[in-house]
């Protein structure tokens, strides 16, 4: 069930929160991979965050349409008691005081938090491999990476381990995750969710979104997580939609599978009535290489003394990339910043009169994590390959979400106007239409 059908059964009073509470926690206990999946599992909150949520319901007090639905959280938000480490031996033992302001927020809403999810180490790789910590299974072989950064996020709803899971979207942690494990995942514009309480990693590309089964329930999610209303979904229909296909770079080096995936999605769209233009953006093209020193700079930045106060805690990949930004200067990284605005402006403009801009939400399907571990190339080409795509967004400032193709570990991803989640994913309701 998605996680709206059990909000929607517990209004009804089919459901009661704790029975349900008690269920995934039975499930996360029962699983053969709980300690890959989750870092910590907090069944003493989520119980009594449970009760609370059974007695508006008895008391026709809920306060929201997710009241009492439980999710996982990703290892980067900061939970009362519970230690948070991004998936870093570097943080061991760090153990805050206080929620992440989204988790507050979303407590408030009536959400059960099941505890924290396995990630990448400080959500510096798309892959999700983690030999510092713990590599989630992709739900389609325990042997192939989950994608990542929040890779348990995924797969603790892809197995059914929550509800819906949250994680955060530098470069594409959301979305690459969400797509590999055959699920719905929004990333949105960065500054749109706060920040507080999140372990960081590039704070002016970071952001927080939803790992779910639907785009109802990332509206819904989205909602519960700000305090706001939820996104109108009623009556979408992808009848009319004007679609642009981005052409530029993101077909480069594609794989046979996704690249199939991709030419069915389109045309199960345009079947239903959408229409959909091929574009070119030679801005992309430009800002690509831009992210080299606007990532590692900022990331480095932020985490330098930690990192070589204790080089040797950290995977050798992680480690060679955020040392990447160790010589990137002030004034390249400024120059790259202003180029960037000028860039975005020209994709703004581009974009324009489209309803959304499409794209394989990524070009290669999940890797072998043996050879991941074994060959070093190997490792860089397809950490880049993976995030190649979704780096578009992030880049660009829009808000993304991908959906399941119907084809296994193969995404669409649609982009839309920055701080318009709303209008996106009224766009992806009726494109997930399409797609089923």
């Amino acid at each position: 069930m998605t996680a709206a059908d059990l909000g929607r059964g517990i209004a009804r009073g089919e459901i009661g929160p704790v029975a349900l509470c008690e269920t995934y926690l039975g499930a996360i206990q029962a699983h053969p991979d709980r300690e890959r999946i989750y870092s910590a599992v907090t069944a003493d909150r989520a119980l009594a965050e449970a009760r609370g949520a059974e007695q508006r319901a008895a008391a026709g007090m809920r306060r929201g349409p997710l009241d009492g639905v439980p999710v996982s959280w990703k290892d980067l938000f900061d939970s009362t008691g519970t230690p948070t480490e991004a998936g870093s031996k570097l943080l061991a033992g760090r153990v805050p005081d206080h929620d992440a302001r989204v988790l507050e927020t979303a407590t408030r809403a009536g959400l059960v938090c099941l505890g924290k999810t396995h990630m990448s180490e400080l959500a510096f790789s798309g892959l999700g491999l983690n030999p510092m910590a713990a590599t989630p299974p992709n739900r389609h072989g325990a042997g192939l990476a989950p994608g990542g950064s929040s890779s348990g996020a995924a797969v603790s709803v892809a197995l059914g381990l929550a509800a819906c899971g949250i994680g955060s979207d530098t470069g594409g942690s959301v979305r690459v995750p969400s797509a590999w494990n055959d699920l719905v995942g929004l990333k949105t514009t960065a500054g749109r969710l706060p920040l507080d309480g999140v372990v960081p990693l590039c704070e002016r590309f970071d952001t927080v979104g939803p790992l779910a089964r639907s785009v109802e329930d990332c509206a819904l999610v989205l909602a519960a997580l700000e305090g706001g209303r939820v996104a109108d979904l009623g009556g979408a229909t992808p009848k009319g939609l004007r679609l642009a296909a981005l052409q530029t770079v993101v077909f480069d080096d594609i794989r046979e599978t996704p690249e199939k995936a991709w030419n069915e999605s389109v045309a199960r769209l345009r079947d239903a009535g959408a229409e959909v233009v091929e574009m070119d953006a030679p801005e992309v093209a430009e800002a690509l290489p831009l992210s080299g020193n606007l990532f590692t700079a900022e990331a480095y930045g932020i985490w330098a003394e930690t990192i070589e106060a204790a080089p040797d805690k950290m995977f050798a990949p992680i480690l060679e990339r955020f040392r990447g930004g160790r010589d990137v200067t002030a004034a390249s990284y400024v120059a790259a910043w202003r180029r960037l605005e000028v860039l975005r402006q020209a994709w703004h403009a581009r974009a324009t009169g489209f309803d959304a801009v499409l794209m394989p939400s990524a070009p290669n399907l999940p890797p072998d994590c043996a050879r991941l571990l074994n060959d070093g190339d190997y490792y860089v080409t397809e950490n880049l390959l993976t995030l190649r795509n979704t780096r578009v967004a992030n880049l660009m400032g829009l808000p993304a979400i991908t959906l399941p193709t119907g084809t296994p570990s193969c995404g669409l991803m649609l982009c839309g106007r920055p701080n318009d989640e709303e209008a996106l994913l009224r766009v992806a309701s009726a494109a997930e239409m399409a797609l089923r």
